[in-house]
């Protein structure tokens, strides 16, 4: 957007937040000067779901026009009252907790920069409200940054910033200029005189024991820089650039391709050596008397079509996994192609919900088809748990979660409103095109196996402690979480520790990556327990890919003891809430690929054996 030679704009402020709390919380709850004028914009779905709350503040800058120390209000407090003492104490909380003021202007965020080790400068979209020094005179968070900073048991408020916009001009257009940057030093004052504050004196603390009345002058200085340096278009790129990501990303991916290789090296000798000298040998077997020697995979041929116990569950997962797997497959690419980056706020989020729901369709039309190649006569049953089992799960633990954010008053509690909209967008949308599709489904002939199924099952013989089921499982999963778990890191600090993701190309190769490797280690333990005469294979083939959901959940359990700071209870079970809710969607989606790999890889080398 090109700004004018004169033109009044404010700043806009954003939900505060802390990676020491999941509960984040709207501006004016901290009781900062606000602005009551101007109409609040309003959020798309993805920006509610996240708890996001943007709204004017009474921050406001004339574009070229230089200011120091305008006063924007000063807060006054009694803490005899019980109204002021408990605004003074939430305040004190946020900043015991590091809450972080995120600002905004001209759809950029303001950042705050400064240098880390090895003469980086890293760029943080955002500020914190305060610090506080402990009994022991140890400064926590912020408040390392400056020594004055050094009265025991106190709490530092940043009353005061100093405002850098970067612009360039523009050339070649009416409009005058362009804002490129903008960037934030917050600061501690005193300011003796309320009434004309000169952002002089020392710092501004409050004694955590402080009685008596107490006042807090709020000021900001703007100040602007012509920088002919940066282009408008690649304006998010310091603080992109500021993040230390990328090698690690590149050691990510060569690392699941060393698993990729190892796994389709494996797939391809049994495919090319193994299956290829077994179906010739079977194919050449002419007398009964050699087709009685028949030995490994081909011996259970009448049995491996078998349907599986619990048909009607794995259909319903199935479905509702294939609706996930195009859901996620269509979102990364549009998100690859840059229609979802973190300019467009809250574009990903509803991106994922409103292809959910459009995508009911296919999702009851595998679960009917698949139930009725089961041999499953209760259609009724079946699309009705298609439609409400696994989002039902999802909304009923979602809702759970909601009550604790709506009991401590967090702005990520979703307004009554919102959540009827999302009932009704599952029931009026979600809910009838999954009918659709399960009529579809149930209305075409049932899938044609390449070979007949006994009527009296085999025998299963004793198995090995590897052929198992139990081991199987659980070493399925260890490879295709491998390939992922340095990537899940950079997605978990994203939700958690509110750092920007921005890198979807390297998420939507690492995507591919876990398809072709949940498939291919699906495949080879598939193949083994053939040969062990064991077919039963699809619970099996799902639950082995599945199992990866099982590491996901170990890993989130490890880093929220090891990497997060969080503390208090409810900001813990929020934690564990919303990790169930994407280990559930990671199950479905990972068990749905190894499945029908492996039904693929069935119906493949049957249907080349010749049987009597």
């Amino acid at each position: 957007m090109s700004i004018p030679a004169v033109f009044l704009t404010c700043l806009f402020v954003n939900r505060l937040d802390s990676v020491e709390s999941v509960l984040p919380y709207e501006y004016t709850v901290f009781d900062f000067c606000s602005e009551n004028t101007m109409k609040r914009p309003s959020e798309n779905l993805g920006q509610v779901l996240f708890g996001e709350r943007i709204e004017p503040s009474p921050y406001k800058f004339e574009f070229k026009k230089p200011a120091v120390c305008q006063k924007v209000c000063t807060k006054s407090y009694d803490i005899n009252s019980p109204a002021d003492k408990a605004k003074l104490d939430f305040l004190k909380k946020g900043m015991l907790l590091n809450y972080q003021h995120h600002w905004i202007v001209d759809n950029m965020p303001v950042t705050w920069c400064y240098d880390v080790e090895d003469g980086q400068k890293f760029c943080n979209p955002g500020f914190p409200i305060g610090c506080y020094v402990t009994e022991g005179g140890r400064a926590k968070d912020a408040c390392v940054v400056n020594s004055n900073f050094n009265e025991k048991d106190a709490f530092y408020i940043f009353n005061h910033v100093d405002i850098t916009i970067h612009y360039h001009i523009v050339e070649h257009e009416q409009l005058g200029a362009r804002l490129v940057a903008a960037k934030i030093e917050p600061k501690s004052y005193e300011n003796l005189n309320d009434d004309s504050p000169d952002c002089s004196g020392g710092p501004k603390f409050l004694k955590n024991k402080h009685t008596g009345p107490f006042k807090i002058p709020y000021t900001y200085s703007v100040n602007f820089v012509e920088d002919k340096n940066i282009r408008w278009a690649s304006r998010w790129d310091y603080i992109l650039e500021s993040m230390p990501h990328t090698n690690i990303q590149w050691f990510s991916i060569m690392n699941s391709l060393v698993i990729v290789l190892f796994l389709s090296g494996m797939v391809a000798m049994i495919m090319l050596r193994t299956l290829h000298k077994d179906i010739a040998r079977y194919n050449q077997m002419d007398s009964v008397e050699d087709a009685q020697e028949e030995f490994g995979w081909k011996l259970v041929h009448g049995d491996v079509f078998r349907p599986p116990r619990k048909g009607m569950l794995l259909s319903v997962f199935l479905g509702s996994g294939t609706q996930i797997f195009i859901m996620t497959f269509v979102t990364l690419f549009f998100a690859c192609l840059g229609f979802l980056s973190p300019a467009n706020r809250g574009a990903l989020m509803t991106c994922a919900v409103v292809l959910w729901v459009l995508l009911g369709t296919p999702a009851g039309y595998v679960a009917a088809r698949l139930y009725k190649s089961f041999g499953g006569e209760k259609w009724k049953t079946n699309v009705l748990l298609t439609a409400l089992l696994c989002p039902g799960v999802v909304f009923a633990d979602f809702f759970v979660m909601n009550l604790i954010l709506w009991g401590e008053g967090s702005s990520a509690a979703m307004p009554f409103g919102t959540l009827v909209a999302i009932l009704a967008l599952w029931f009026c949308i979600s809910v009838p095109l999954t009918f659709i599709g399960a009529y579809f489904g149930f209305k075409k002939a049932g899938i044609e196996h390449p070979v007949r199924t006994n009527q009296i099952p085999r025998q299963i013989p004793e198995q090995s402690f590897y052929t198992k089921p139990f081991p199987g499982i659980i070493m399925g999963g260890i490879l295709p979480f491998g390939c992922i778990f340095i990537q899940l890191f950079f997605i978990l600090n994203s939700i958690w520790s509110h750092q920007m993701y921005y890198m979807f190309g390297f998420l939507f190769l690492v995507f591919i990556i876990l398809v072709i490797t949940c498939s291919e280690a699906t495949i080879l333990l598939c193949y083994f327990h053939l040969c062990a005469e064991d077919y039963h294979w699809q619970w099996r083939s799902f639950l082995t890919s599945g199992f990866t959901a099982v590491y996901f959940l170990v890993y989130a359990i490890h880093y929220f003891f090891s990497k997060l700071q969080i503390t208090g209870l409810a900001s813990t079970i929020l934690y564990f809430g919303y990790t169930m809710i994407m280990a559930l969607i990671f199950f479905l989606f990972t068990g749905t690929i190894g499945f029908f790999a492996c039904f693929w890889f069935v119906t493949k080398i049957y249907s080349v054996v010749k049987v009597d």
